[in-house]
Protein backbone atom coordinates (compact mmCIF):
# COMPACT_ATOMS: atom_id res chain seq x y z
CA UNK A 1 0.00 0.00 0.00
CA UNK A 2 1.30 3.38 -1.26
CA UNK A 3 1.79 6.09 1.21
CA UNK A 4 1.82 3.89 4.78
CA UNK A 5 4.06 5.68 7.62
CA UNK A 6 7.12 4.13 8.40
CA UNK A 7 7.14 2.11 11.88
CA UNK A 8 6.52 4.36 15.08
CA UNK A 9 8.66 3.54 18.08
CA UNK A 10 7.83 5.02 21.64
CA UNK A 11 3.91 6.03 22.66
CA UNK A 12 1.66 7.82 20.40
CA UNK A 13 -1.66 10.06 21.11
CA UNK A 14 -4.04 7.84 19.41
CA UNK A 15 -5.09 3.90 20.27
CA UNK A 16 -5.19 1.11 17.65
CA UNK A 17 -8.92 1.24 17.92
CA UNK A 18 -8.98 4.88 17.11
CA UNK A 19 -6.50 4.05 14.24
CA UNK A 20 -8.69 1.35 12.95
CA UNK A 21 -11.83 3.16 13.16
CA UNK A 22 -10.44 6.26 11.19
CA UNK A 23 -9.15 4.04 8.84
CA UNK A 24 -12.44 2.80 8.16
CA UNK A 25 -13.86 6.40 8.05
CA UNK A 26 -12.14 6.82 5.07
CA UNK A 27 -12.78 3.61 3.20
CA UNK A 28 -15.92 2.03 4.07
CA UNK A 29 -14.73 -0.77 2.27
CA UNK A 30 -11.25 -1.03 3.01
CA UNK A 31 -9.98 -4.80 3.48
CA UNK A 32 -8.82 -6.13 6.89
CA UNK A 33 -5.51 -6.43 4.70
CA UNK A 34 -5.26 -2.57 3.67
CA UNK A 35 -6.27 -1.66 7.47
CA UNK A 36 -3.69 -3.13 9.27
CA UNK A 37 -0.91 -1.90 6.68
CA UNK A 38 -2.16 1.34 6.88
CA UNK A 39 -2.23 1.75 10.58
CA UNK A 40 1.01 -0.94 11.17
CA UNK A 41 -1.01 -3.67 12.90
CA UNK A 42 -1.14 -7.15 11.88
CA UNK A 43 -4.20 -8.52 10.42
CA UNK A 44 -5.19 -10.04 13.52
CA UNK A 45 -4.94 -7.37 15.79
CA UNK A 46 -7.44 -5.49 13.21
CA UNK A 47 -10.15 -8.29 13.11
CA UNK A 48 -9.96 -7.96 17.05
CA UNK A 49 -10.08 -3.90 17.32
CA UNK A 50 -12.93 -4.06 14.67
CA UNK A 51 -14.47 -7.14 16.95
CA UNK A 52 -14.44 -4.92 20.02
CA UNK A 53 -15.84 -2.04 18.25
CA UNK A 54 -18.67 -3.86 16.80
CA UNK A 55 -19.87 -5.48 20.27
CA UNK A 56 -19.78 -2.18 22.14
CA UNK A 57 -22.10 -1.02 18.90
CA UNK A 58 -19.66 1.68 17.71
CA UNK A 59 -19.11 -0.25 13.97
CA UNK A 60 -21.19 -2.78 12.12
CA UNK A 61 -20.85 -4.58 8.84
CA UNK A 62 -22.53 -6.27 5.69
CA UNK A 63 -21.27 -8.65 3.90
CA UNK A 64 -21.73 -8.28 -0.25
CA UNK A 65 -19.97 -10.86 -1.80
CA UNK A 66 -16.55 -11.02 -0.78
CA UNK A 67 -16.27 -7.34 0.52
CA UNK A 68 -16.98 -6.30 3.76
CA UNK A 69 -19.08 -2.84 4.07
CA UNK A 70 -18.67 -1.09 7.45
CA UNK A 71 -21.19 1.32 8.89
CA UNK A 72 -19.77 3.88 11.72
CA UNK A 73 -22.08 4.70 14.07
CA UNK A 74 -21.62 8.77 13.88
CA UNK A 75 -23.82 9.13 17.71
CA UNK A 76 -22.45 7.08 19.41
CA UNK A 77 -20.77 8.71 23.19
CA UNK A 78 -16.86 7.97 23.66
CA UNK A 79 -15.93 5.16 26.61
CA UNK A 80 -14.08 7.01 28.44
CA UNK A 81 -15.27 9.99 31.24
CA UNK A 82 -12.99 12.33 30.15
CA UNK A 83 -14.67 12.36 26.63
CA UNK A 84 -18.18 12.20 28.17
CA UNK A 85 -20.86 13.58 26.07
CA UNK A 86 -18.60 13.52 22.88
CA UNK A 87 -18.97 11.69 20.38
CA UNK A 88 -17.64 9.11 17.34
CA UNK A 89 -18.72 11.82 14.64
CA UNK A 90 -16.58 14.95 16.91
CA UNK A 91 -13.15 12.50 17.38
CA UNK A 92 -13.88 11.33 13.59
CA UNK A 93 -13.94 14.89 12.20
CA UNK A 94 -10.69 15.71 13.90
CA UNK A 95 -8.66 12.32 12.49
CA UNK A 96 -10.62 12.04 9.21
CA UNK A 97 -9.17 14.37 6.04
CA UNK A 98 -9.22 13.63 2.35
CA UNK A 99 -5.80 12.89 1.65
CA UNK A 100 -5.23 15.57 -1.18
CA UNK A 101 -6.22 17.88 1.84
CA UNK A 102 -3.16 16.49 4.19
CA UNK A 103 -1.20 16.25 1.07
CA UNK A 104 -1.32 19.96 0.41
CA UNK A 105 -2.76 22.13 3.05
CA UNK A 106 -0.48 23.43 6.06
CA UNK A 107 -0.59 22.00 9.66
CA UNK A 108 -2.57 24.10 12.24
CA UNK A 109 0.33 25.71 13.61
CA UNK A 110 2.48 26.28 10.43
CA UNK A 111 2.01 29.01 8.40
CA UNK A 112 0.59 28.84 4.88
CA UNK A 113 4.21 29.18 2.39
CA UNK A 114 4.39 32.50 0.39
CA UNK A 115 4.32 31.77 -3.46
CA UNK A 116 7.17 32.49 -5.28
Amino acid sequence: MDGVPEPHIGWTFLTNHARVLAAIADNHSARIRDIAAHCRLTERAVQKIIADLEQDGYLSHTREGRTNTYRIDPAKVLRHPAEAGLTVASLLSLLVKDEADRATSPGPFERPRAST
